[in-house]
């Protein structure tokens, strides 16, 4: 009768730790990237378009601005993720980007790394269209980093 119960309760076990994490829907993840578009680099976008340069034709004309603007949302980002784990966007609705074996938050180079690679994963568009097909939700740029984005759980 022991045996049985411990049986049991090894695989309690196993259903606990594989609802560990509650991954995020894709639809959130979409519209936290379209909130931190507007509330992080529309702003360095008009700050480097309007105060250090003259002007939206200037900005249009120049090829290190886009670069200076994309570089400088890639710091912040990486910068956010590192801390916090999130970014206003995330945050907004309740997800969290993690590490996919510890479940801490990640370093600020992996959080670069995981930038480059959406850069890279975006620009091909074929990363964005894996979650569809995987049961953790991953697009390519988390495949590259080791990271997954989490929905928090409130307590």
């Amino acid at each position: 009768m022991r045996f049985r119960k411990l049986k049991k309760n090894n695989k309690l076990l196993d259903v606990k730790l594989a609802q560990k994490y509650f991954y995020a829907p894709y639809n959130y993840r979409v519209k936290a990237f379209i909130t931190d578009m507007f509330m992080i680099y529309a702003p360095i976008l008009y700050g480097i378009a309007y105060v250090a340069m003259n002007g939206k034709d200037d900005f249009q004309s120049s090829q290190l601005a886009p670069f200076v603007g994309v570089s400088l949302y890639g710091l912040i980002y990486a910068t956010l993720l590192s801390k916090f784990g999130q970014t206003p966007g995330k945050k907004a609705y309740e997800i969290k980007v993690v590490d996919d074996k510890t479940g801490n938050n990640i370093s600020f180079f992996k959080a670069i790394l995981r930038f480059v690679a959406f850069l890279f994963t975006a620009t091909t568009l074929l990363g964005l269209f894996i979650p569809f097909y995987r049961k953790d939700k991953k697009a390519l740029h988390d495949l590259i980093s080791n990271t997954i984005v989490v929905v928090i759980k409130r307590q």
